[in-house]
């Protein structure tokens, strides 16, 4: 009975404070327009933000483009969930990969200001959004960068469009056999609590519950992507766990492994020094 009661009240608190910052930006994990081109402004880096429609999906796109004529590839990031374009601030500055290629950072649907909060959580429309955002802009030789849920989002855009020539998968939710039950979704699925969850969240938390069965659907179709393919993971990843590394071996037939030690699922955002290498490597390959 005490057990019980002291659950209750954990959960409440949770909810209590869920409530309290429910309007807060930070965790909305999205940037205006006017915020993006000031921080770019003061990197003394010109960029542009666009949007375009997708009619078909009842879609609008937000993407920030870094670009220079002289490149010829084509860099296309997507985040995980909750995130925004602003996670891929840490690449969109470095002033070694804007010299080697043109840079394309996305909102995916529901995130940013990508129909924020209209969940489109299965991985199909997504896919075909990011082949009408390539097709739209006349991408040719396009490096998919995606991490956690964009992990295989990346890879899923590879498969449709042969534009692509090369996909980088940091930390990927792509087993669907290891999709692990994140307790605070629940929150987002119950209509006692999902009112209360910031919009950011239960966009998340839509993706997270049916991932395993999207993830299922499309699992026959990774022998499609002959391209070169890295998987980059941290061993400790307490999130996505690290054995994701042996269904890509088993499911891609140009597959690197990279391990990065004693890192969790932070290593996209949080150690771009880390990643950057290897999306210098692929841009050479791809050459």
């Amino acid at each position: 009975m005490k057990s019980n009661f002291l659950n209750f009240l954990k959960t409440a608190s949770l909810l209590f404070l869920i409530f309290s910052i429910n309007s807060c930006t930070v965790l909305q994990w999205r940037e205006s327009d006017i915020e993006i081109t000031k921080r770019f402004n003061d990197y003394n880096i010109p960029t542009k933000i666009d949007y375009i429609k997708i009619d078909s999906l009842n879609l609008k796109i937000r993407t920030q483009h870094i670009t220079n004529t002289e490149n010829e590839i084509n860099i296309l990031f997507f985040h995980g969930s909750p995130s925004s374009l602003s996670a891929w601030n840490g690449y969109l500055k470095d002033s070694l990969l804007l010299s080697k290629a043109n840079i394309h950072a996305v909102d995916r649907p529901g995130y940013g200001y990508s129909n924020f909060g209209k969940e489109l959580p299965e991985i199909n429309p997504q896919a075909e959004a990011m082949n009408n955002l390539i097709e739209h802009y006349q991408l040719k030789n396009v490096i998919t960068v995606g991490s956690s849920y964009g992990g295989p989002l990346a890879a899923r855009v590879a498969v449709i469009n042969k534009n692509v020539k090369g996909v980088i998968m940091i930390s990927p939710a792509i087993d669907p056999n290891q999709e692990k039950d994140v307790w605070g979704s629940r929150l987002t699925q119950w209509w006692l609590t999902r009112w209360l969850v910031p919009r950011g969240y239960r966009v998340a938390g839509d993706e997270k519950t049916i991932h395993a069965s999207e993830m299922a659907k499309i699992d026959n179709d990774w022998n499609r992507v002959k391209i070169p393919v890295m998987h980059i993971h941290g061993d400790v990843d307490d999130l996505v766990p690290y054995t994701n590394i042996n269904y890509t071996k088993e499911k891609f037939s140009s597959i690197e492994i990279i391990t990065i030690p004693q890192k969790g699922h932070e290593i996209a955002w949080a150690h771009p020094e880390i990643i950057l290498p290897h999306i210098y490597k692929m841009i050479n390959l791809i050459r």
